[in-house]
């Protein structure tokens, strides 16, 4: 089985790129995201494949990060999710964008990824908590009371610097406190960056 590919970029489509290693040309399909974001033709590139095998035959598809690799996997594993309404919903949010939006339950944000409808966007918020959005580990969203969280903080930040800990790793728990404890040393108005920083620091990262 292929789990990733270093090549040379040959050909860029609406849905396809073609890379070439060591002679050999591979088709690989990728959503908008990942064909947006790929190098110029003739430049070198490193794609993480996820192979799908149906009765027609096997198709690698292809991303960028190995967190949009295992986003894909995770969301193939919710009945009614093929590999086309994966990268859907994966055209629209990143993996921890995805992650924040099963934490809130905000399925009418996974509804409006292309052939997502409210019914299936539901089915992805219940059936992917718990599971793995990110190559860091699993993701856990457990119960925590708003009113704990501190409102005068910039909500992008303090919502962000949990996220990008709980893709590292951490619950979603551990995440918010450590935040809240580096908030407090910095301030409301600190940024995102020093956020993450003083909350590993507290989580003793």
């Amino acid at each position: 089985m292929i789990g990733r590919l270093r090549g040379l970029v040959l050909e860029l489509s609406d849905e396809d790129a073609l890379i070439e290693v060591g002679g050999v040309g591979y088709i690989v399909r990728c959503g908008v995201r990942t064909l947006a974001n790929m190098p110029e033709l003739g430049a070198e590139v490193i794609v993480h494949i996820e192979s799908v095998t149906r009765e027609d035959g096997t198709r690698l598809f292809g991303f960028l990060t190995k967190d949009e690799r295992q986003a894909f996997v995770s969301l193939q594993g919710v009945q009614g999710v093929g590999p086309k309404a994966a990268l859907a919903v994966l055209d629209i949010m990143t993996p921890m964008e995805l992650a924040q939006a099963v934490a809130s339950d905000d399925k009418t944000k996974v509804g409006r990824a292309s052939g997502v409808g409210p019914k299936l966007a539901q089915r992805i918020v219940i059936e992917l908590k718990g599971k793995p959005l990110t190559a860091a580990g699993v993701f856990e969203p457990i119960g925590y009371s708003p009113a704990a969280v501190v409102t005068t903080v910039k909500p992008s930040v303090n919502g962000e610097s949990v996220a990008a800990l709980m893709g590292l790793g951490m619950s979603e728990q551990q995440s918010r406190q450590a935040v809240d404890v580096a908030l407090k040393d910095l301030g409301p108005e600190a940024e995102l960056a020093a956020v993450i920083r003083a909350s590993l620091k507290a989580l003793g990262r």
